[in-house]
């Protein structure tokens, strides 16, 4: 696969593989292209050459339409900062994207409420305020898994954390792969949090290059 800006490569001739169950961490110099990978993936921007494949589906062959569902169906995104709706609850920011994925309210309430439950983080609280960056990254968390994804995308979730619950988002996220069976593919400039993954890619002058284990 390869992606340009203003006709100079981004990454030319990237090839990534992950697997049910894997955890690859992904790192890089600022303006390597690292977000626009996990656009790529994500199917919201396409490359110039080559495809994107998430359970056997070519994103890039795929209708917008076709191509949102696919996303909803198969793939969870944690964001550094969140991205969570301030003015809802947790339960109410878990479940809505499980309401927008099709399922029956009572249903995503019930899995909302026991995947918050799961991670530690009170349900009714509201994450201004209420809850401390943890809990709102845990949250964040919960929402990608709601709808039982193969692959969980996370852009730098331990960023914007201090330490202690860096640890420990860190902790939850590389757990998952193995507790869910999804694979899990993890921006991060921290080697600390890097290091916890099965296999670590370096994305630097156009190329993406494995780190030795």
């Amino acid at each position: 696969m390869s992606y340009a800006v203003s006709d100079s490569p981004l990454f030319d001739n990237l090839d990534l593989a992950i697997r049910s169950g894997e955890s690859v961490a992904l790192q890089g110099p600022s303006g390597s292209g690292k977000t626009t990978l996990l656009n790529c993936i994500m199917g919201l921007t396409r490359p110039a050459t080559g495809r994107v494949e998430v359970c056997g589906h070519n994103l890039s062959s795929l209708s917008a339409r076709r191509l949102a569902a696919v996303r909803q169906q198969h793939v969870g995104m944690v964001f550094q900062f969140g991205e969570l709706l301030s003015e809802l609850s947790a339960i109410d920011n878990v479940a809505i994207a499980a309401l927008l994925a099709g399922q029956r309210r009572n249903a995503a309430y019930e899995h909302a409420e026991g995947l918050l439950r799961e991670l530690g983080v009170p349900s009714t609280a509201t994450p201004a305020g209420m809850l401390s960056g943890g809990e709102r990254q845990r949250t964040a968390v919960a929402r990608a898994l709601i709808t039982n994804p193969a692959l969980l995308l996370a852009d730098e979730p331990t960023g914007a954390l201090d330490y202690e619950s860096r640890e420990s988002v860190a902790d939850l996220l590389f757990g998952l792969p193995g507790k869910h069976s999804c694979a899990l593919l993890v921006v991060t400039h921290d080697d600390a949090v890097a290091r916890r993954a099965d296999r670590t890619f370096r994305l630097r002058q156009d190329r993406l290059l494995e780190a030795a284990a």
